[in-house]
């Protein structure tokens, strides 16, 4: 008998198949105790392990290319933590064997992240696989992790590890569903990125049986389980439809009268640029600068290192508009030699614009750098600085892109109420706005981004957050400026013609969501979406706004 289950859709796209459950997590070292003359050797097992794990990690990242590169970068830092590996030498020192002391010493961290705030709450996933990977390693068993099957399967799982997700062959995994996750979780961006249909916070996803069939639908967050014939027809025919809408939407993005919305590209360094060009991206909307600094997390990289990092994605869009973000360090994102280790709550300290500011030789660098990599080329750079609070913020950055000889348009996130409710005043210092719908629902909600128990304050349909970035829009538009959305919001079809009727001018995602916005954009009119935007915004909750604008573009 079909039942209906609903989570949070991240990734678009159907997928049908049987339900194969990730490896289960590894047991917990026994509490031994050994002789203090065998400490020496433990902690060599123990380093050996740890280093085997991170070069393992940082394979993976190099094999997966763009953003997961990044992402499995950090976790391979994680890993090599001096301040982890000298609790873990103290514990053997004292009598734990290599395993137990890692166990207890990476169970400690986890403690202080967890209580250390909901930001870094959501880190305690990627610790856990970097843990468990360190402890399969020395007590010799297998690494849980996708399973082994020569026929597709749909993967279900408590969470997804990004060391998991990266490397997912599309031709095995039709899809995935997690119980824990939200829709701007690392597996949900590396999900879309490798266009593998996924479904994140489902509550009882693991408790779906072995050899379940099951239908996952990207796009709603609907799974149904044991489906109906009928069912299964209806879905296919539906993603055949899509994909016949996608090959036939080619060109720049408009809506149905040719109203221009351009749509660019979010990505984190050159390898994401042949997805993106492949796709049609009009240009880079979000270039996460960030990653390149994620290298080595104890120096800054040099000048002469970012300008070849720069340049390689400049020169990839000629004529286009290419928007660069400065480095967003702090909170989730820490470097030992810009961000305090000690702050009680990261994600409200200094990060992204204020740790630059406490920086100025590293800001100066970057913006040198830019400055360089653009000479000579014919793109239109646009360099914007993130998580700016208010005007003095905006006219701090602007003074040092004029200090450093940027001859580039000057911009600012807005990922903090205070940025959206004081836009205008801002367009005083800066030349556009950009909005980070991730972190701004994350502040206006007081709702952890990674942390799938309230998953529900982050969905980009909320009607405070579309008031926002009715506000943002607006103010841009009387200010004769640009506004564009550069998060994870611009990726939803159907969001993305409602942030066109909210006065949005650009949308900007990852490369494999550019062909369903084009293709969805084209199909309505300018006057369409200010429709659905208004009935979206009339709205008391993110289901009832998205029902709201379905219904004005469908006809109902």
């Amino acid at each position: 008998m079909e039942t209906t289950l609903r989570g949070v859709g991240v990734s678009h796209g159907v997928a049908i198949g049987e339900v194969r459950h990730m490896g289960t997590a590894v047991l917990e070292p026994p509490a031994k105790q050994i002789p203090a003359q065998e400490a020496g050797r433990e902690q060599g097992r123990a380093r050996q392990a740890v280093d085997a794990v991170a070069a393992d990690l940082t394979a993976r990242g190099n094999l997966a290319g763009g953003e997961a590169q990044a992402v499995l970068e950090a976790q391979a830092m994680m890993a090599q933590d001096p301040e982890l590996m000298a609790d873990v030498d103290r514990r053997i020192a004292v009598g734990s064997t290599a395993e137990r002391a890692v166990y207890d010493a990476f169970a400690a961290y986890r403690e202080l992240l967890a209580g250390a705030g909901e930001y870094l709450a959501g880190r305690v996933a990627d610790l856990d696989d970097v843990r468990n990977r360190i402890v399969a390693r020395l007590l010799g068993v297998p690494m849980p992790g996708v399973p082994d099957s020569d026929h597709p399967y749909v993967l279900v799982a408590r969470d997804l590890a990004p060391a998991d997700t990266a490397l997912l062959d599309p031709s095995l995994v039709l899809g995935f569903v997690t119980e824990e996750g939200g829709p701007t979780s690392h597996s949900a961006i590396l999900a879309r990125a490798l266009g593998v249909p996924a479904v994140v916070a489902l509550p009882g996803a693991v408790e779906l049986g072995e050899g379940t069939v099951v239908a996952v639908d990207g796009s709603t967050g609907e799974v149904f389980v044991h489906p109906r014939e009928e069912r299964k027809a209806e879905l296919t025919a539906a993603a055949a439809a899509r994909r016949a809408a996608l090959a036939a939407s080619t060109g720049p993005g408009a809506t149905a009268d040719g109203h221009k919305v351009p749509l660019l590209a979010n990505v984190g360094g050159p390898a994401d640029v042949p997805a993106a060009v492949a796709a049609g991206a009009e240009g880079v909307g979000l270039f996460r600068t960030e990653f390149l600094f994620l290298d080595d997390s104890e120096n800054a990289p040099s000048e002469e290192k970012q300008i070849a990092a720069y340049r390689q994605v400049l020169e990839a869009f000629p004529e286009g508009r290419v928007v660069v973000r400065v480095l967003d360090a702090g909170a989730d994102k820490p470097l030992a030699f810009l961000t305090p280790a000690d702050e009680p709550n990261p994600a409200l300290g200094v990060r992204g614009l204020r740790t630059l500011l406490d920086h100025p030789d590293v800001l100066r660098t970057q913006l040198s750098a830019l400055a360089k990599a653009a000479e000579g080329l014919p793109v239109h750079l646009e360099v914007m600085a993130p998580m700016v609070a208010d005007r003095a913020d905006a006219r701090a950055f602007a003074d040092a892109c004029r200090a450093a000889g940027l001859r580039a348009k000057f911009g600012a996130m807005v990922e903090i109420p205070s940025a959206a409710l004081r836009a205008r005043s801002i367009l005083q210092e800066v030349e556009f706005l950009s909005l980070g719908t991730n972190d701004l629902a994350q502040y206006t909600f007081a709702a952890d981004r990674q942390v799938g128990a309230v998953s529900r304050l982050q969905d980009p349909w909320q009607p405070a957050l579309l008031d926002l970035v009715a506000l943002a829009a607006e103010a841009a538009r009387a200010e004769g400026r640009s506004c564009g959305v550069c998060g994870e919001a611009a990726s939803d079809p159907l969001l993305a013609c409602v942030l066109t009727g909210l006065g949005v001018t650009s949308l900007s995602m990852g490369a494999a969501s550019l062909p369903y916005v084009r293709a969805t954009l084209a199909k309505f009119t300018l006057a369409q979406c200010e429709r659905a935007a208004a009935a979206a915004r009339a709205a008391d909750s993110a289901e009832e706004a998205r029902s709201a604008a379905q219904a004005v573009l469908s006809g109902e």
